[in-house]
């Protein structure tokens, strides 16, 4: 009986075995840490109007006076209760 040739084999798929039982865990919980951590950035949500609009300024969507006007729109809607 050759029981020594047999076993090469069966040694490298379960070492491949582990180290795919070891790896998807870990790869899995890197990507759910870099979808949490990109959800936490802001894009857009937690910003104020203001930062908004001066944000369209700085990029040149907007005019000068667009801008002006809009900030003073945004000043009275502030005080008004």
């Amino acid at each position: 009986m050759m029981y020594g040739y047999d076993h090469g084999a069966w040694m490298f798929g379960g070492w491949l075995g582990m180290l795919l039982v070891w790896l998807a865990p870990i790869v899995l919980l890197l990507a759910a840490i870099k979808y949490l951590v990109a959800g936490s950035k802001p894009g857009g949500h937690g910003k104020t109007p203001l930062e908004i609009l001066e944000e369209a300024y700085a990029r040149r969507e907007i005019s000068r006076d667009e801008f002006l006007q809009k900030r003073d729109d945004l000043k009275k809607q502030q005080e008004q209760p």
